[in-house]
């Protein structure tokens, strides 16, 4: 769909990341792990960038996580106010959470907003939830403590992956892989999932390029 939405409120949840809540337009119905695209005109130029969406679910709102990577474009968003508006496409991606019974999630850098997100999602379902997450300065610190105390499995690194994917990992039925990340940590977190005895081709991943 193609809608015009606005701002609801803008948050740091890191040292250089925002999320971004905006009011869902009607009919929007975006999953855990798609993702939209933003579009504004900014100083007169028009400019667009995919986000994927970080929140459970969009009933009324929805969120995504912005990196501030020096791009103009993310700084406009991190300056956004309540009741800002810009215009959405979307949502796109299939590799999102459908309700699998454990969903086992590794994320690198951005792509702890989709790992949140689906890890929040099924256990709000009554489903078991793993998150490996690899970052520097990792950000949504409180989420991933949230989903700690709700007895999710989180493992927090600025290393390797292969120990938490190997720990993650069940091999119970139902129990569902999600990989997101840039095109580097896809591939370090495939081949430590390969390791973990993980079946790879069924595992649902989305490299951000």
């Amino acid at each position: 769909m193609d809608a015009t939405i606005a701002v609801r409120s803008v948050s740091t949840v890191g040292s250089d990341t925002v999320a971004v809540t905006f009011e869902s337009p009607p009919g929007f119905d975006a999953r855990p792990g798609q993702f939209v695209r933003l579009s504004a005109s900014v100083d007169g130029e028009e400019h667009a960038r995919f986000y994927t969406v970080s929140s459970p679910d969009t009933d009324g709102t929805f969120e995504t996580t912005v990196g501030l990577d020096g791009g103009e474009f993310s700084a406009y968003l991190a300056d956004l106010t309540a009741g800002d508006e810009l215009d959405l496409s979307g949502p796109f991606g299939e590799e999102y959470y459908e309700g699998e019974p454990r969903a086992v999630v590794l994320a690198g850098g951005a792509g702890v907003g989709p790992a949140v997100a689906i890890a929040e999602a099924a256990l709000d379902a009554g489903n078991e939830a793993a998150v490996v997450y690899r970052d520097d300065t990792p950000a949504h610190r409180e989420r991933l403590d949230a989903l700690r105390d709700r007895g999710a499995s989180v493992v927090v690194t600025d290393g390797d992956v292969a120990a938490g994917a190997a720990d993650a990992v069940t091999g119970r039925e139902g129990e569902r892989a999600f990989v997101y990340g840039f095109a580097s940590f896809v591939e370090e977190a495939t081949a430590a999932l390969s390791e973990a005895g993980y079946p790879v081709e069924e595992a649902k991943v989305e490299s951000f390029g």
